[in-house]
């Protein structure tokens, strides 16, 4: 059985393909692209983590978060952006057209973010939110990121 099946039979369908690639390349400590059992077993916790706050934000239990739902998860997790940046997200992972997010496309969108705003810190020295790099450095910077 695929990781998307197995994944399938704990969330409402099977995830993307892309975001199983992302977990993978997350769980993966040698650089196999494939995992072990160990990995695997510390994926599925990861996964399990993910969804119990997914939950925790889907307040009308529709299996999906809309714009709110995950501006209240996001602002839950630190960050303060505009409704325009959440709508943004939204249009980004929307992946079925209907203005919410899955599960698993829920997990893309965190990691993402995790991995850009770490990226983006990493430049921000003096810590104002703000950084000066030139454009070979912002794409050597999102190219590089493991996502």
């Amino acid at each position: 059985m695929s990781i998307c099946g197995i994944f399938s039979q704990y969330s409402w369908e099977p995830f993307n393909h892309e975001t199983v690639r992302m977990m993978i390349g997350m769980f993966d400590r040698d650089q196999s692209g494939t995992i072990n059992f160990e990995e695997f077993k510390a994926l599925w916790k990861y996964i399990t983590d993910w969804l119990g706050c997914f939950r925790s934000f889907d307040t009308d239990r529709s299996g999906s978060i809309d714009k709110n739902e995950l501006k209240s998860a996001l602002t839950t997790f630190g960050y303060r952006l505009s409704d325009r940046f959440y709508s943004l997200l939204v249009q980004k992972f929307d992946s079925d057209g209907t203005s919410t997010i899955k599960f698993d496309d829920f997990i893309q969108c965190c990691v993402m973010l995790q991995s850009l705003t770490a990226a983006f810190k990493h430049h921000d020295t003096d810590m104002d939110g703000w950084i000066n790099i030139s454009y070979e450095q912002f794409l050597t910077l999102v190219f590089s990121l493991k996502m």
